[in-house]
C-alpha cells in the first residue's frame, strides 16, 4: 500500500522512495536500477535536485518514464550493468527490485562496483504475517504487501532482512544506515537487534558502501 504525496505532481510515493530521498545528497549523480515508472527519480530530482538517470526492463516503463522528461533506458540489471564503469556515479538505487533479478548476489557487487554508495530496499519475507501463513494455512503467503501467489509472483528470490545483511557481509559491504518500515511504508520507531526487526518489519531499506 502506497501514501499519497500530493506534492509530486499527484503521483502515489511509496514510503520506502521518501526514506531513500532522505538519503541522497543534494546534487549527486544517480543511477537508479529497476525505475518502474519513474515516480522515484522524479522525486529525487524535485527533492535532491540530483542528476538522475535510470534503466528500466520493461519497454512501457520506460516510455512513462521519456514521456516524464526522465533519462531512463531499457536495460537488464544481470545482464548490462557490467558496461558501467567503477565509481560512476554517487549513489546507486534499487528499490523493491533485487528479489525480481536471477542472480541477486551478482547483481549486488555489480551495484558496489559502480556506486560509492549504494541504497536498496527490499521486501522482508520473515514478516510475521508470512511466517504464520506457512504455518497455519501451509502455502506460500499472500498479503496486502506481497499479493502474488507461487506461480505469477515477479519475485523469485524472496529473503529476509537477516538474509541480506548475511550477504552484504559476504560481500564486503557496510551497512550504514538501515530503516525498518511497516507494510505502509512508515518507519518503525524501535530501536532493535536484528532478530525483532526481521520478525515486525514488512520492508527495509539500506544504506551500504564498500571500499
Amino acid at each position: 500500500m502506497t501514501s499519497v504525496d500530493p506534492t509530486i505532481n499527484d503521483l502515489p510515493v511509496r514510503g520506502d522512495h521518501r526514506v531513500v530521498s532522505n538519503l541522497v545528497p543534494q546534487g549527486a549523480r544517480v543511477l537508479d536500477i529497476g525505475s518502474s515508472d519513474g515516480t522515484l527519480l522524479m522525486l529525487l530530482a524535485k527533492e535532491c535536485g540530483v542528476d538522475g538517470r535510470g534503466i528500466e526492463l520493461s519497454q512501457d516503463g520506460v516510455n512513462k518514464c521519456v514521456a516524464r522528461g526522465l533519462s531512463v533506458i531499457q536495460g537488464d540489471a544481470d545482464t548490462d550493468l557490467a558496461d558501467y564503469p567503477d565509481k560512476s556515479f554517487d549513489v546507486v538505487v534499487m528499490s523493491q527490485t533485487l528479489q525480481a533479478t536471477r542472480d541477486p548476489k551478482g547483481v549486488m557487487d555489480e551495484l558496489l562496483r559502480i556506486g560509492h554508495q549504494v541504497i536498496i530496499s527490499i521486501p522482508n519475507f520473515a514478516h510475521w504475517r508470512n511466517r504464520l501463513q506457512l504455518l497455519f494455512r501451509g502455502r506460500m503467503p499472500v498479503t496486502k504487501y506481497l499479493p502474488y501467489e507461487w506461480y505469477d509472483t515477479p519475485n523469485i528470490h524472496f529473503c529476509s532482512l537477516r538474509d541480506f545483511v548475511e550477504l552484504c557481509k559476504e560481500l564486503d559491504a557496510t551497512v550504514e544506515k538501515a530503516v525498518a518500515l511497516s507494510g505502509r511504508g512508515n518507519e518503525i520507531p524501535v530501536a532493535a537487534p536484528w532478530w525483532v526487526w526481521n520478525i515486525i518489519a514488512e520492508q527495509a531499506v539500506f544504506q551500504l558502501r564498500r571500499p
